[in-house]
């Protein structure tokens, strides 16, 4: 059954993320995690437009915060955000990753490594490779995943880096990951 969502992007995932985030039910049971390429320099606001729209709270968290169901976690900017296995989310302002930081990459492995096949790993659109890797080792520890369709992405590097190097298990239309996510305990 799962138990999370982590969700990166970078360049054109704003819109797609917002769709997301308002279509998820205030009832939602899974932990949502965003990781997503921002200026590192722009401390307010970015949480405020998510939330105009979200069915869901959405919260930068502060390092050692519990994880809950039903909260969308946002890496803050200009911070690694880790998902520690003890139920809790880490901080880092150690050196960027493929010139980001947040980290999709990171953020990406340490959930894969706490949640293992009861995570689900969404890449959206962006202009790099940051969270190919991360996305191959959701699906190496049992997760599932998904890519944002590269035809439909605004900035379609992301998504094919992840299919690249893995074979991902869906490839869908910001509509299909939707309805995807909303019937999850369906699945």
């Amino acid at each position: 059954m799962i138990k999370a969502i982590i969700i990166g992007g970078s360049a054109g995932s704003f819109q797609v993320v917002n769709k997301i985030l308002a279509s998820l039910p205030k009832n939602y049971p899974y932990s949502v995690f965003l990781c997503l390429h921002r200026l590192k320099h722009v401390r307010t606001g970015f949480v405020e437009a998510l939330s105009l729209k979200s069915g869901i709270p959405i919260m930068e968290p502060f390092d050692k915060d519990l994880i809950k169901p039903g909260i969308a976690y946002l890496a803050p900017a200009n911070y690694h955000m880790y998902i520690d296995y003890t139920g809790r989310i880490s901080l880092s302002t150690e050196e960027p990753v493929h010139h980001s930081r947040p980290s999709i990459d990171l953020c990406f492995f340490t959930a894969a490594q706490t949640y293992r096949n009861k995570l689900v790993g969404i890449i959206l659109s962006g202009a790099n490779k940051d969270g190919a890797a991360g996305l191959k080792m959701v699906s190496d520890l049992g997760g599932i995943t998904i890519i944002q369709d590269p035809s439909e992405a605004e900035v379609p590097v992301m998504p094919k880096a992840a299919m690249d190097i893995m074979k991902v298990n869906h490839v869908m239309r910001t509509e299909e990951i939707i309805k995807y996510l909303n019937h999850l305990n369906n699945i």
